[in-house]
């Protein structure tokens, strides 16, 4: 999927461009300085992000998102996330079913896979953005931030809207899967949204 039809579809839906973009293809708090710098440099109201080699699941995907958005209520809008092959495509390796946002289950771990959620650019006003002194889980930690503090609606389209190929920086091997866990915790307690069950999710 190139960027032209990207910026199109983005035009098409009243959705904005992300100019100047960087490549997200670095790693670490690098990844987390290019969506900070999408976010300064869009030029919308909504505000989403497509990963390098990561792509949209059909070409209605933004039409579907804006219309969510005309509800002035609404300021966050999600949906589910296959995760595949990067040979082929087609085959879907993991199924992310997101479900609707409740704080019971943001307490017990729940979180929408982040390429999924656009946002408002009002929330980015108010919370800020991606905490660069996360190597992998600034995503979690603002998406925690987000719904522990959220003042309006959220949606959730229960289809998947987003594909990803498996390889991304969280999930390469052990010793940066046991890094996420440190960094999950952390970005648990920070935002005050910790309970039982999390501490044994995460181990601690």
């Amino acid at each position: 999927m190139s960027r032209d039809w990207f910026e199109t579809k983005a035009d098409q839906a009243d959705l904005p461009r992300a100019a100047g973009l960087p490549s997200p293809n670095a790693f670490g708090p690098l990844i987390y300085d290019a969506l900070n710098t999408g976010v300064a440099k869009a030029s919308g109201d909504i505000i989403g992000f497509i990963h390098s080699d990561d792509f949209l699941a059909h070409e209605d995907v933004l039409s579907r998102v804006a219309a969510a958005f005309e509800d002035p209520q609404v300021e966050a809008v999600f949906s589910n996330l296959d995760y595949v092959s990067q040979a082929d495509t087609r085959k879907v390796v993991r199924h992310w079913a997101t479900g609707p946002y409740s704080a019971a289950k943001l307490k017990r771990g729940w979180m929408p896979a982040h390429p999924t959620l656009y946002l408002r650019r009002s929330v980015y006003e108010r919370l800020g953005t991606f905490d660069t002194s996360f190597r992998i889980a600034a995503d979690y930690d603002f998406i925690l931030r987000y719904f522990s503090q959220a003042t309006g609606r959220s949606v959730y389209i229960p289809e998947v809207l987003y594909k990803m190929r498996l390889g991304g920086v969280s999930n390469r091997n052990l010793a940066r899967i046991r890094e996420k866990m440190g960094e999950d915790w952390r970005a648990i307690r920070g935002n005050k949204v910790d309970d039982a069950s999390l501490m044994r999710r995460t181990g601690a």
